[in-house]
Order: structure tokens, then C-alpha cells, then sequence
């Protein structure tokens, strides 16, 4: 059975390339198709891989600032010729599920999100996006048109995989869809507890709006705590503005470094509502117990009072409440790392071929 890989676009390296770079290991005959492939952006995993791009690649500023080319996305994510293959897995939180395929072909999306900026994300999209006033003004009329067809797309897919009860609710709200749940990889056995002294916090990821870095630097430049903050992205400016001398920001840091940094703070401050949240259950997987707002994915990962806790309101004060309070003396580094183990890479793809060998 030719199997053919689908992914949104690789120009980052983030939890949707982690899942890819699984789906590859588990079918490493199987090339990938994408919008755009950024070599210097994404993750080195791909770089020998069969990658196979479509006309954005080519056009001027396709690949630099492929957001522009938003218009053009159902067309060239259409424009991937798959009816040699018997299996379709896309990695989906936009496009990739839109892939057309041949009759009698199985398409499984493992779906990351319904798309964010066109279902529940639209009206702080547009309100956060940094374009000139007039393209502003014609934007919702692109995403009317855009929500129109991932509506669409979505009934191409034969069968959905969402990445947490949360996702789910999600396809079946937007979509009408029915799926079933498999929790992202992650390597779990990489991480470790230290016996290090613990002095600070931590948080990290992709530096953009709905990650909500900005409750973290608030809390914690009033707080006059130690706050470490690794990753990059568009907030990185705005964030650094309002941060006081105790908040450090590291910039992009190696996988060794990252996880030194899991294993020797506090606790880790997970302030987002995430689809799933891979960074939390890595520091769990060092020992750590997490700090998080009590919405999304988190709900399903951290146990309160056994792994870490939540604040319930996303204001800076109710984060900066709960660290006050919090006593990380009452958490067991072994229980946490235990609880951290059903999320690893193994269970992932053993779950996957089950799901596989069913629907195909």
C-alpha cells in the first residue's frame, strides 16, 4: 500500500512538524507533500527527506512570507497530485486535510485544530494582524471565503484523529465530523530529574499573542521572581518592553539546553489555551509540576494537585495569586515523570498503527 504524507507548511518547528517527523519514522518510504518547505526554519529532520512542494514554492516571496499568499493556499495544497497513493496521513491545522485523492483511497487527517484564524480565532486575528489598513479592510472577506471551503475540505478526510478531547469537541462543533483521540508524541525518555537546587520559573514556546507570554512577564515583573522564557517569535519586542530586569528571555536554545532548563526550575507556567501542549508534558517528563490555565488541553494532562495546579481566570493577577501560594515541596518529581510516560513517542505510534490497520 503507497502511503503519501500531508503537511500544512514546513516553516517552523513546532508540535504539528514533532507529529510529522513520527509519521516519517513510522513510513520513511513515504514522501511529503506541503505548501512551502523552509529549510533554515524548520526542523533539520527534513532536510534529506522527499519533500514535495507546491507553486508557492516558486513565486516570489512564496516561502519568506508565505502568509501573504493566504488566498492562494486551497488552490496549491489542490494542485499536490496524490492518485498514486493507497493511504493519506495529512497533519492538519489549515490546509493539509484539503488534499484531493483518488477513489478508493483511505485519507486519515491527525487534526491539530480546526483552523484557528477561521474558526476560533478570527476577530483577534484581525484585530492583532500588522498590515496596512486597506488590505486590513478586504481580509474578511478573504476569510468568509477561505472558512467556506475548509468547511468543505473536511468532508474530503475519511476519517479524523484529533489531538486531545478538546480538538475533538472542536471538528465536531466546525466540521460536523466524528474522531477519535491519540495524544501527540513526545519523547518523554529524553527528559530527566535533576537534583539541582531550583531557582526560577519557566515558560516557553512560539512567542505569539495567543500563547499569552504577557500574563507571565506582568505576574512576574511584580513579583520580582525569577522567570526564564525560551523561544522566539513576534512578541518577543512587546514582551521584553514590559519586563522587568528579573525576567530573562533566552532566545532560541538547543534540545540539550531546554532540557536542563525543564529539569532545574520550579515549575513550568503553561498561561495558553492549548489545543494540547507539548512543552508542558516535557517538563513533566523531567519531574516537574506545571502552573497552567485551567482550559484546554491542560485539563487533560495535568492532574491538580498530583502533577501541578491551575489559576482560573487568564489575567495576570490570578497567575501571580498562584504562584504566591503555590508550595512546590508537595509535589513528587517521580509521580509527575511516571504520570508524563502515557504521552511518549512508543504510545503514540503503537496507538497510530491500531487506528491504521482498522480504518485501511
Amino acid at each position: 500500500m503507497k502511503t503519501a504524507l500531508v503537511h500544512d507548511h514546513l516553516a517552523q518547528d513546532g508540535g504539528a512538524e514533532q507529529v510529522l517527523k513520527v509519521f516519517q519514522e513510522m513510513f520513511p518510504e513515504a514522501p511529503i507533500f506541503s505548501l512551502i518547505f523552509d529549510k533554515k526554519n524548520t526542523n533539520s529532520f527534513f532536510k534529506n527527506k522527499d519533500i514535495r512542494t507546491s507553486f508557492l514554492q516558486k513565486i516570489p516571496f512564496g516561502v519568506r512570507h508565505y502568509q501573504w499568499w493566504l488566498s492562494a493556499m486551497p488552490s496549491a495544497i489542490e494542485s499536490h497530485d496524490l492518485m498514486a497513493y493507497d493511504l493519506v496521513l495529512s497533519s492538519a491545522s489549515a490546509f493539509a486535510k484539503g488534499v484531493i485523492t483518488k477513489p478508493g483511497s483511505v485519507h486519515i487527517c491527525y487534526c491539530h485544530t480546526p483552523t484557528r484564524y477561521l474558526w476560533l480565532d478570527t476577530h483577534s486575528y484581525l484585530q492583532e494582524l500588522k498590515v496596512h489598513p486597506i488590505v486590513k479592510s478586504f481580509l474578511p472577506f478573504t476569510l468568509r471565503k477561505l472558512r467556506q471551503w475548509d468547511r468543505l475540505a473536511a468532508d474530503r478526510v475519511d476519517h479524523f484523529i484529533a489531538n486531545s478531547h478538546t480538538v475533538k469537541e472542536r471538528i465536531k462543533k466546525y466540521y460536523g465530523r466524528d474522531s477519535e483521540v491519540i495524544y501527540p508524541p513526545v519523547e518523554t525518555e529524553k527528559f530527566y530529574i535533576s537534583p539541582n537546587e531550583k531557582k526560577y520559573y519557566l515558560a516557553g514556546g512560539r512567542l505569539v499573542p495567543y500563547k499569552r507570554f504577557d500574563l507571565v512577564v506582568k505576574a512576574f515583573s511584580r513579583l520580582g521572581i525569577p522567570v526564564k522564557i525560551f523561544g522566539i517569535g513576534p512578541e518577543m519586542k512587546n514582551l521584553k518592553q514590559m519586563a522587568k530586569s528579573n525576567v530573562q528571555f533566552l532566545g532560541k536554545v538547543s534540545d540539550e539546553t531546554k532540557r536542563r532548563l525543564y529539569a532545574d526550575c520550579i515549575a513550568y507556567l503553561n498561561p495558553q489555551e492549548e489545543d494540547f501542549g507539548i512543552t508542558a508534558i516535557e517538563a513533566m517528563a523531567s519531574g516537574r509540576p506545571i502552573i497552567a490555565y485551567g482550559a484546554g488541553g491542560a485539563t487533560e494532562t495535568v492532574l491538580a494537585g498530583q502533577t501541578g495546579e491551575f489559576f482560573d481566570e487568564q489575567i495576570w493577577e490570578d497567575l501571580a495569586d498562584k504562584i504566591i501560594r503555590f508550595r512546590p515541596e508537595n509535589y513528587n518529581p517521580e509521580i509527575i515523570k511516571n504520570h508524563a510516560q502515557q504521552f511518549s513517542t512508543a504510545m503514540f505510534k503503537e496507538k497510530m498503527k491500531e487506528f491504521i490497520d482498522k480504518k485501511r
